[in-house]
């Protein structure tokens, strides 16, 4: 079945309307063929390799699978994942696609780099993007996935270490592919709990559930929002009017080599400026939740910028070049910038009014940050078709 993600309701009063936890029945991945299909531009991406017509172990004629994850943009509730706050990401149009056979093992090239693991996820990967589909495979297979592997490529038009979730959307996609070829079923939000603890596995960093489940629960034209304690959640619209530019800093980050755990293990012990963060960032996206279902989309601004000053001051995970690039998107005549992500690096998100999203992409590339785009709510991942060599013609 086709997963539908309940309606949200409007509300009038300052509290947004209550989340909602959805029954297995509702959110029970569906076979590939009635999944929703990546974006329609998929094909003018830009892939880090391309995806081949010959698999390895394949049969020529035999069919063909493929799965793909998008990345994602938290609008705002940083830091506040781990800690079983309230987060509000958006899956974007851009994102990790997997084109596979299933095989006796895992077999998965990008780039020009391959790994080889058993089909369970046994098997040296070197510390490279492979020891994420090892852990997801593992974490799998502790759920019961029966040991059938996929031999495939990985394409992508997500940057990396640019803090829009690629590690999640990465394991979110190897998930799927893994579940498909298994003919293994499982609710999203378990696969999330799974590509979650996979990631903390492959790296070894306390990180929160906010990139898988926006990878998995994404809505197109909506955002998400989570309550990571209860993992209750409910989408809502994000106007027309309203356009969401990402800004690359250029500056990359990870999670294992910056102060990410260390911020964490602070705010577990009550320090009052990590405690403050966590405690106002809730706040704030509770009354962005309130703005965008008003449609009031000036007051996002505010709320932007006392996130953003929040996460510099008191979280200490914005860096110079972070807040230089704000600054530029707010002079070029952005609604609202902040940094996105883990932090120490990585991306910044803009809003602005969608007739001028474009000119301030320009401006602000023109005086900090290497590259941007204008990205659009989309869809979360999906399962895709079967098809043969042929149809790829």
């Amino acid at each position: 079945m086709k997963c539908e993600t309940p309606a949200f309701a409007s509300v009038s009063s300052r509290e947004p309307a209550p989340i909602q936890k959805p029954s297995a029945t509702e959110r029970t991945l569906g076979t590939r063929s009635e999944m929703t299909r990546p974006p329609e531009s998929s094909s003018e991406r830009t892939y880090f390799c391309t995806p081949a017509l010959s698999w390895p172990g394949a049969m020529d004629g035999d069919p063909r699978m493929s799965c793909w994850a998008p990345g994602r943009v938290n609008i705002i509730g940083e830091h506040t994942d781990y800690s079983g706050g309230l987060v509000l990401p958006i899956a974007i149009d851009r994102g990790i696609e997997l084109e596979f056979d299933p095989g006796p093992r895992i077999e998965l090239a990008s780039n020009g780099d391959a790994i080889q693991l058993e089909a369970d996820g046994r098997g040296d990967t070197s510390g490279g993007w492979g020891r994420y589909a090892a852990a997801v495979a593992l974490e799998l297979a502790a759920l019961g996935r029966p040991a059938v592997g996929i031999a495939g490529t990985l394409g992508s038009d997500l940057p990396q270490g640019a803090g829009l979730g690629s590690s999640g959307a990465l394991e979110v996609v190897v998930a799927l592919a893994l579940c498909a070829a298994g003919e293994f079923e499982i609710e999203p939000l378990q696969l999330a709990l799974a590509c979650q603890r996979a990631e903390r596995r492959a790296v070894g960093v306390p990180s929160g559930i906010l990139d898988q489940a926006a990878s998995l629960l994404g809505r197109e034209g909506h955002a998400l929002l989570l309550d990571c304690g209860s993992l209750e959640y409910r989408t809502l619209a994000v106007p027309e009017a309203l356009a969401v530019v990402v800004i690359d800093s250029g500056e990359r980050h990870s999670h294992e080599g910056s102060g990410y755990a260390d911020r964490r293990r602070e705010l577990e012990s009550g320090d009052p400026r990590r405690v403050r963060h966590v405690r106002t960032e809730n706040e704030r996206v509770r009354e962005t939740v309130n703005a965008l279902e008003r449609g009031d989309l000036e007051a996002l601004g505010p709320l932007f910028a006392a996130s953003h000053a929040s996460l510099r001051d008191n979280y200490e995970v914005s860096t110079p070049t972070l807040d230089r690039v704000v600054e530029a998107a707010l002079a070029a005549g952005a609604i609202g910038a902040r940094m996105t992500g883990g932090g120490f690096g990585g991306s910044v998100v803009v809003v602005a009014a969608r007739e001028n999203a474009e000119s301030v992409l320009r401006g602000t590339l023109e005086q900090a940050g290497t590259q941007g785009w204008v990205v659009r709510p989309a869809s979360g991942a999906a399962r895709g078709r079967t098809y043969s060599p042929r149809d790829r013609a």
